[in-house]
């Protein structure tokens, strides 16, 4: 099977491409450092023909504007030479708790990306993933105020990079859902305890307050907003192992 990653020499991108490859599939890194923009269109008529597609891509700016712009030109853009390819299988990565964190710029940009999918009328997947543990340092640097990460005590619910990839992998490879597959980590932690602790096991000093009045990503959220529902396919990768694999 020939998959076009879209976004495929990121973090996730890089992971899912070797994925795809160790399982006999034919993964193709698509990015502008490899002549494929999906700003411009640039490489996308000859790379999506007779692939399936996976939108892994993130925009290079999270303000709100730029974000917007980035996923409703990229996604119009795919859309439109994916069903100019016949592309069977459109896949895209986004985030649980999306619909439900509207005050945020950065997750409207990716609610207009997904009604951008759905209207489509192409074949296609949405898979919402828990944050990852590589994004920890993100998270605690969009959250600084006073020189001090502040978060609120929510539960949540990260997952490993690997785990990331190994699950869109999989619905990659199966028929279209035409829905939303979710999927998460392995062990609830609270948002506050886990940005503490990953941050002094990487020698960050910063300090870590719990802030019931603070935001995530700029949106007020409740208790279980991050977490994925009943359903969701879990990772085995859990914030121990993960720190003791930063080690080696």
């Amino acid at each position: 099977m020939k998959v076009v990653v879209i976004g495929g020499t990121g973090l996730i991108g890089s992971k899912l491409v070797a994925e795809l490859g160790e399982h006999g599939h034919e993964a193709v890194a698509a990015a502008p450092n490899t002549g494929v923009n999906t700003l411009t269109g640039e490489g996308l008529a000859d790379v999506l023909d007779g692939a399936a597609v996976v939108d892994v891509s993130n925009s290079p700016s999270f303000a709100d504007d730029v974000v917007l712009e980035f996923f409703r030109t990229s996604t119009t853009n795919l859309l439109e030479y994916a069903e100019k390819a016949g592309v069977g299988h459109y896949v895209a990565l986004s985030v649980v708790g999306t619909d439900r964190l509207a005050g945020s710029g950065y997750f409207r940009a990716k609610i207009e990306q997904e009604r951008l999918i759905r209207e489509a009328d192409r074949p296609y997947s949405i898979v919402h993933a828990t944050q990852f543990f590589e994004f920890v340092k993100g998270i605690a640097d969009l959250s600084m105020v006073d020189g001090e990460v502040h978060l609120p005590p929510v539960l949540f619910q990260p997952m490993a990079a690997d785990d990331v990839a190994a699950g869109v992998g999989r619905v990659t490879v199966g028929e279209p859902l035409n829905g939303i597959r979710e999927i998460g980590g392995p062990e609830e932690l609270r948002l506050d305890e886990l940005v503490r602790k990953a941050l002094a096991g990487n020698g960050d000093p910063r300090k870590v307050v719990t802030d019931e009045q603070a935001t995530y990503s700029g949106a007020r959220i409740g208790e279980r907003t991050l977490l994925p529902g009943p359903d969701a396919q879990l990772g085995e990768i859990t914030l121990g192992e993960w720190l003791a694999r930063q080690k080696r």
